[in-house]
């Protein structure tokens, strides 16, 4: 999203993407050290990288602890937030803790799930999901908080199955709060991953990151980097874009006939 909340036209990434790579190569031809390799360093670096499958094993480490700790809190969060957004006294009892675990530094938790459950998978996605359960719970609940009330007793006056509620009342007018809860997760669980990996697992982008920093690789450090900065692009124009579209569709007033 753009920080005026348009998306940007896709011709765009064709000419800031390549006015970048060019500021790039002319840096690193000039400064001419290892500490800044040019984009055909970086390039050979990640195509080694591929040829001998430590990219995509690494990669598809990652996206598998963002997936499953992605789902997880989405879940959580949203049973937390619908259930605090509709009952004053829950909201009430539950949204100090809400606002402590807000404020936790990300940090904070990685180490405390590592030092608590030891350097094991469960720590690492516990981490995470500790991380983005409040965000979602605190989005969600300001969607269960503007539902509309007529529409619930039509519900209730047409005996609605719990399905037929939560297909055709509950979820169109949630939607917009999902999309904004998935936006804000995925932003926020990608960084996560990646300094849980770094801490203390044995595989994943945030790992190669930590091995090339020791040894100061930078070739190999921004070959991580891009590899995964294009993944996420890749969800972001085929998948995000698309629902936030679909997401605030209604906003949009409809166009006059002529």
């Amino acid at each position: 999203m753009t920080a005026g909340g348009g998306q940007p036209p896709l011709w765009s990434y064709w000419v800031v993407l390549p006015a970048t790579v060019l500021v790039w190569a002319a840096l690193a031809a000039g400064l001419d050290t290892a500490l800044l390799p040019t984009p055909g360093a970086v390039l050979t670096t990640l195509g080694a990288e591929a040829v001998n499958g430590e990219l995509w094993r690494h990669l598809s480490a990652t996206l598998a602890r963002v997936a499953v700790a992605f789902a997880l809190a989405m879940l959580l969060g949203t049973v937390i937030g619908s259930a605090l957004g509709r009952s004053a006294r829950l909201n009430a009892l539950f949204d100090p803790l809400l606002v402590v675990l807000l404020n936790l530094p990300a940090l904070v938790t990685i180490i405390l799930m590592y030092v608590w459950f030891g350097l094991v998978e469960v720590a690492a996605l516990l981490a995470v999901i500790i991380n983005k359960v409040p965000n979602v719970a605190v989005t969600v609940r300001e969607g269960a908080r503007s539902l509309d009330v007529k529409l619930e007793q039509m519900a209730r006056a047409y005996r609605f199955t719990r399905w037929q509620w939560l297909r055709e009342v509950w979820l169109p007018q949630m939607f917009p709060y999902l999309m904004a809860a998935t936006r804000g997760g995925l932003a926020l669980i990608w960084k996560i991953v990646l300094v849980v990996e770094l801490l203390g697992r044995s595989s994943g982008v945030g790992f190669k990151l930590h091995m090339a920093f020791q040894v100061f690789d930078v070739a190999t450090i921004l070959a991580y980097s891009l590899a995964f900065i294009a993944v996420v692009q890749v969800i972001e124009l085929a998948i995000l874009q698309p629902l936030e579209r679909r997401a605030s569709r209604w906003r949009r007033p409809e166009v006059a006939h002529a």
